[in-house]
């Protein structure tokens, strides 16, 4: 059981989610920065949203830290360099708010072109001026999207619902995605400036996006364009901005996000032509949960040693390698935990991972950290995580290698572990896609391992079943799944046993006794 730490206001369904998972969680709110230094040390988890600061001197302090969550999008209130240093996984949930933030970029396109904002205000004041708020469709006008991820992928499935005619700029986004989301794709900014009617921004805050937008790019623009900035203030120089607005250039703006926030005076504030909400892309019911369930999933992963999809400090998975791919990593490590048991105290020089069926020729980038983690979780190796295990590899000289063949005999797909030649491979079962065991150490077999398990392997003969289960019956123990592997070839045979209750090494010695066992493990996953 891990201690988790959540430092400010959460969905009640994502501290269900680390509860359910058998984690001891805290919620403390409002801390000082001392009280954060003083009180991190005991816990294995930090979640924050954006007010606390997990700095260099938190980190540093704690001591047992594994995983550090941030329950939204950016991270940049978290020292990401002081957690890589120690190993600790950083994450977010870049995910939780994509729908809302899209959303709110078709919302002040909407109040921009129908002037909904100054109507409302004139309303307010006892006035009727249907005349002066004639505005403008969205119907065949041209959007130009400036970044194609998520949300203006999302941006531009609904702009296309409108009648919009689309056209994009993203040096990252494939000419056959962008034809999906049916965006002509540009490769200059210059390009496509002059063609909008509209344009809105959903860029990440870089040195190269910082700015994009300024003198030059206005003065290209259409006359009456309309710009909306949800996704990172600085975007559109907002100096320059305002005076193109004064000018009549730019016919109207949208902005919910600034540079520095809380934002109550900017250049923009003194135009009734420009609607300013205090930066509510992610401010719905449904984003907000959604931001603490997945940061709980997230952080819950990173605790239990599996691959976390959205660490920022990790080499970036792409979604179609985590969704192929990812569902074998528990079980990577749960086959690295079983050899790194059955090897001894002894560490491999050689792990090789091999990928067959479905799986040929996928990246295993993340199959080799989590198959790392099982077998050092065995050897004492502390805060083992997919961070820092490609480090803790060479540090214990292990050297990994991937391979991949299509034969993956009456399976779909499977992953072999080899472990200086200790080797298993297993598939995913169900819908719930449980890791089946289905060789080992050269037995064929089919078994899904629970949490504690005995591996035996003896000379077959008549009876020996029977008195194994004798031995452990009068122990006390009781069976829950037995499987019986055999060679194609050979005498011996291997049991595979998941039990319940307390196997002392008095009731080893005695199964050793009764059946002249050539090997026993008692494994615990």
């Amino acid at each position: 059981m891990a201690k988790v730490l959540i430092s400010e206001k959460l969905a009640d369904e994502g501290i269900a989610i680390l509860k359910d998972k058998g984690h001891d969680v805290d919620v403390l709110l409002d801390l000082t920065p001392e009280e954060l230094v003083a009180t991190i040390p005991a816990y294995d988890a930090l979640i924050v949203r954006s007010a606390t600061q997990a700095t260099r001197e938190v980190i540093e302090a704690g001591t047992n830290l594994r995983v550090i969550g941030r329950a939204g999008v950016g991270i940049d209130n978290v020292d990401v360099e002081a957690a890589t240093e120690k190993g600790i996984i950083v994450c977010n949930a870049p995910f939780s708010n994509i729908v809302s933030a899209a959303e709110q970029t078709l919302c002040l396109m909407l109040a921009c072109a129908r002037k909904t904002a100054m109507a409302n205000a004139s309303m307010h004041e006892g006035k009727w001026e249907r005349s002066k708020f004639t505005g403008t469709e969205l119907y065949e006008k041209t959007l130009a999207i400036f970044g194609l991820g998520r949300i203006g992928g999302l941006v531009a499935e609904r702009a296309r619902a409108f009648g919009m005619k689309l056209v994009g700029y993203d040096p990252y986004c494939s000419p056959e995605r962008a034809e999906e989301m049916g965006v002509k794709l540009y490769d200059t900014v210059d390009e496509i400036v002059p063609l909008a009617d509209f344009i809105t921004v959903h860029l990440p805050k870089t040195k190269d996006t910082i700015g994009m937008f300024g003198p030059d790019q206005y003065a290209a623009m259409k006359d009456g364009v309309i710009l909306v900035n949800t996704a990172r203030g600085g975007i559109y120089n907002m100096e320059s901005l305002a005076d193109f607005i004064a000018a009549g250039k730019i016919g109207a703006a949208g902005i919910d996000v600034y540079e520095k926030e809380p934002c109550t005076q900017s250049p923009l504030h003194e135009f009734e032509n420009v609607t300013l909400t205090p930066h509510l892309g992610a401010s719905t019911k449904e984003a907000q949960t959604r931001a603490g369930t997945q940061i709980a999933e997230y952080v819950a992963a990173g605790l239990d040693g599996s691959i976390v999809a959205t660490a920022v400090n990790m080499a970036p998975v792409p979604p179609e390698v985590m969704d192929a791919v990812g569902p074998y990593v528990p079980a990577c490590q749960m086959m690295g935990s079983l050899l790194s048991q059955i090897g001894g105290d002894k560490l491999p020089k050689l792990l090789k991972i091999t990928a067959a069926g479905t799986l040929a020729n996928a990246d295993l980038s993340i199959l080799s950290a989590g198959a790392l983690s099982g077998i050092l979780s065995n050897k004492g190796a502390s805060s083992v995580t997919p961070v820092n295990a490609d480090a803790l590899a060479q540090r214990y000289g292990i050297e990994v290698k991937t391979g991949s063949k299509t034969d993956a005999a009456e399976y779909a797909s499977t992953i072999t572990l080899n472990a200086d030649g200790l080797e298993t491979a297993c598939t995913l079962a169900g819908s719930a896609q449980a890791p089946r065991i289905v060789s080992l150490l050269g037995y064929r077999m089919e078994v899904e391992p629970t949490a504690n398990s005995l591996i035996l392997e003896y000379v077959d003969s008549p009876g020996k079943i029977g008195t194994i289960g004798t031995v452990l019956g009068n122990e006390g123990i009781n069976i829950t799944t037995m499987q019986v592997g055999m060679k194609p070839k050979g005498k011996n045979a291997l049991i595979f046993m998941n039990i319940e209750g307390d196997v002392t090494e008095g009731i080893l010695a005695r199964l050793r006794s009764a059946l002249e066992l050539k090997n026993l493990w008692l494994i615990r996953l």
